[in-house]
């Protein structure tokens, strides 16, 4: 199996730490929350196997990637990161991108950048607004209010916080070997904080930086993956995902999977998104 190695890159004015493995096109994976680059550890060997060079960034504010001095966690910033990575990481028009939670929001912003594209556990905005304020939506989603709130870094910080919440997305996963990856990363106050201002900065309690671009719609297909037993975002909030989506898009649930799907049933979704990327 092709080995897992470690790198930096000065990207957007940060410098990210990455995982590497492969040779070829550029296929860039990309974690979301509460999660890290590991979280790709069964995908990024396969994509080297199929001529890649598989690189996993560590997002901003996530440990040992650079915590951004003016604090912007907006989704324009994450698109800047992901076109910045891009080009620094010598992607070309063979490239593809991969995005799970946080890291489907660069995904949407960025089809024109990239030959194809994959999204998961988070459907598009117009997708999720649909469902989202349904009562039993609204108890899942209790994180993202408390995280707007000056209780947040307290609370998160709490033995067993994080831990509950993969439980909960998750069932019957046993991420022990995540949480401590997730540990290393956004275990100090300062990365932790990081974490949480995606949040604030999703819902405008923190207001935009103004230094990005309002990142386009989607204008290339893409694939869209679901857990069938998200318990994070509940599935009826991807039934509408193609809608919202271009033209020749693919939406899959993926059976006995949760919100961490990729780690859950690594065969399955990685054949779906092997066989997206050979289409």
């Amino acid at each position: 199996m092709t080995a897992i190695e470690i790198g930096t890159v000065h990207a957007n004015g940060l410098e990210f730490a990455y995982l590497t493995c492969g040779d070829g096109p550029l296929a860039l994976c990309l974690h979301g929350f509460p999660d890290t680059a590991h979280t790709w550890r069964h995908l990024m060997p396969e994509l080297a196997g199929r001529g890649y060079r598989a690189v996993a960034p560590f997002l901003r504010g996530y440990a040992p990637t650079e915590i951004p001095a003016d604090g912007a966690y907006e989704a324009a910033a994450l698109v800047a990161d992901v076109l910045a990575l891009h080009e620094e990481l010598g992607g070309d028009e063979r490239a593809v991108v991969v995005g799970h939670d946080w890291g489907a929001f660069p995904v949407y912003g960025t089809t024109g950048r990239f030959r194809r594209s994959v999204a998961m556990a988070v459907p598009p905005v117009g997708a999720l607004l649909s469902g989202f304020f349904d009562y039993a939506q609204l108890k899942r989603s209790f994180y993202i209010f408390l995280f707007q709130t000056g209780l947040a870094e307290g609370a998160a910080a709490t033995p067993g916080f994080l831990d509950g919440l993969w439980r909960d997305w998750s069932p019957g996963y046993d991420a022990t070997q995540d949480l401590e990856f997730v540990r290393r990363s956004i275990g100090a106050p300062a990365n932790l904080a990081a974490a949480i201002g995606y949040y604030r900065a999703m819902l405008g309690t923190t207001p935009p930086s103004g230094r990005f671009p309002e990142p386009p719609a989607p204008d290339r297909p893409v694939l869209y993956l679901h857990g069938a037993q998200d318990g994070c975002l509940g599935e009826h909030l991807a039934k509408d995902a193609l809608t919202h989506l271009p033209p020749g898009s693919r939406m899959e649930k993926v059976a006995g999977a949760g919100h961490f799907l990729h780690l859950e049933r690594p065969r399955e979704v990685n054949d779906l998104i092997l066989a997206w990327l050979e289409d």
